[in-house]
C-alpha cells in the first residue's frame, strides 16, 4: 500500500459513494488506474466491504451495552463454541476476545433496558460455558469513528 492508496482509502472511509472519477482527481490519477487499485484493496481484503452507517437512535436502538463474559472453561472448544453461538445472535453488534480478568466483550444493541433483559434472559443465557457476565450500559456516546487514520505522506 503506497501513499495513493491511503489517499484513496481515506476518501473511500468518509463517503464510500464517491465517483471513482471524482477519486481519480483528488488522487492525481486517472479513473482507470485509480479504479484497478479500488478493486485490487477489496480483492486482497484491505476494504472489507462498503456499507451505510445508520443513526442508531432514528431506528429504535436506544441501548448499547457492553459485555463482559467470563466463561467456565477456556479450552479451545470452548472457546470457538461460545464464539459460534454469540456469532449467530443479531443484537450481538461485535465479539471481542480479551486478555485478562474477562474473556470476551460482547457490544450488544437494543431498543431498552426490557429489551436487553429479554435478550439476557432468552439469548444469553441459553449459550453453553458461560459462567459470569457483567453488563456496562451505555450512558452516552461521546465519540464513534469508524475511519482509521492513514498516512498519506506528502
Amino acid at each position: 500500500m503506497d501513499k495513493i492508496d491511503a489517499k484513496i482509502l481515506n476518501i473511500l472511509q468518509k463517503d464510500c459513494n464517491v465517483p471513482v472519477k471524482d477519486i481519480a482527481q483528488k488522487v492525481g490519477l486517472s479513473y482507470t488506474p485509480t479504479y484497478e487499485r479500488i478493486r485490487q484493496m477489496e480483492e486482497t481484503g484491505i476494504i472489507k466491504s462498503r456499507v451505510t452507517i445508520l443513526d442508531p437512535s432514528k431506528i429504535g436502538m436506544r441501548l448499547f451495552v457492553y459485555c463482559n463474559i467470563t466463561l467456565k472453561e477456556q479450552s479451545k472448544k470452548s472457546l470457538l463454541d461460545f464464539e459460534k453461538a454469540a456469532a449467530k445472535i443479531p443484537e450481538i453488534m461485535s465479539i471481542i476476545s480479551l486478555s485478562g480478568v474477562y474473556d470476551y466483550m460482547l457490544k450488544i444493541a437494543t431498543t431498552d433496558i426490557e429489551a436487553y433483559n429479554n435478550f439476557v434472559m432468552n439469548k444469553l443465557a441459553n449459550i453453553p460455558n458461560i459462567a459470569q457476565y457483567h453488563s456496562n450500559i451505555v450512558m452516552s456516546i461521546v465519540k464513534d469513528d469508524t475511519a482509521y487514520i492513514l498516512p498519506e505522506g506528502n
